[in-house]
């Protein structure tokens, strides 16, 4: 704008400057010059020449903004797509179960096949898969083999049809060799209060002493033998958790004589 008013006053000043000196001119000649028309004349042209400038459009510059100007269909700070449409799905990154955390161990499931049951060519470790393939076999539902360092005098834990739980320790002895009480004391503190048994056995290879058969019987643990294993693989005697622990023994009144 101040511009513009410049250029109007300097253009004014031009006419009445070059009008002065025609004025000056003419007057000094002394001839018979019409001088009001040209001087009015002069007046008219410079008038709508300055009526012209006024009138005519200014291209102004748009204002300078901070930063880079972007197109209108661009959006350096936003989305990279219009706001009018929808966004792009976004990929689900959930990790599956099985790999958010570590994975279960899977129950110790015994075969029970033909050589599963053959206690007599198996080694101690052996011999508890082998008790194992007859509590699955005799229709558990569950059966895990749990022995090992830290097991607490349980070796396989199973679970009956209906529901008894039952703790199986198994002893893989020679002949000679007899499961004496301490064994089954060491069993009896851990069977029940530990284990929860609802059922609580000892199966070895061999035989026991007659104070740990005692023991048993008061506490009511079932006792499996070489013999009572042979008839229990071979299906003539029922699985020990149907079998009742015997009863603790009644003292023998004192004879008269």
């Amino acid at each position: 704008m101040g511009r513009d008013v410049v250029l109007a006053v300097g253009l004014v000043g031009i006419c009445l400057g070059g009008l002065a000196v025609f004025v000056r001119t003419a007057a000094g000649a002394g001839g018979g010059i019409p001088v009001t028309p040209i001087v009015t004349v002069i007046v008219l042209v410079a008038g709508v020449a300055l009526a012209r400038w006024g009138l005519a459009p200014v291209r102004r510059r748009a204002p300078a903004c901070p930063g880079t100007a972007y197109p209108a269909t661009a959006y350096p700070q936003g989305p990279a797509y219009p706001p009018s449409a929808d966004p792009p799905a976004v990929t689900s990154l959930l990790v599956p179960p099985a790999a958010a955390g570590p994975a279960a161990v899977a129950a110790d499931v015994p075969e029970v096949g033909p050589g599963a049951l053959d206690h007599a060519a198996v080694d101690a470790d052996g011999f508890e898969h082998t008790i194992a393939a007859l509590c699955a076999r005799d229709g558990c539902l569950q059966v895990e083999v749990v022995g090992g360092a830290g097991d607490l005098g349980a070796d396989v834990i199973a679970t009956t049809a209906d529901g008894l739980r039952v703790v199986v320790q198994c002893k893989h002895y020679g002949e000679g060799n007899r499961v004496g009480s301490q064994d089954l004391q060491r069993f009896g503190g851990t069977c029940f209060a530990v284990h929860e048994a609802d059922v609580a056995v000892v199966v070895t290879t061999s035989s026991f002493t007659a104070p740990a058969q005692e023991y048993a019987a008061t506490c009511g643990i079932v006792c499996v033998d070489a013999d009572d294993l042979a008839a229990w693989t071979e299906s003539r005697m029922p699985p020990p958790w149907e079998t009742a622990a015997p009863e603790p023994a009644q003292p023998h009144p004192p004879s008269d004589g």
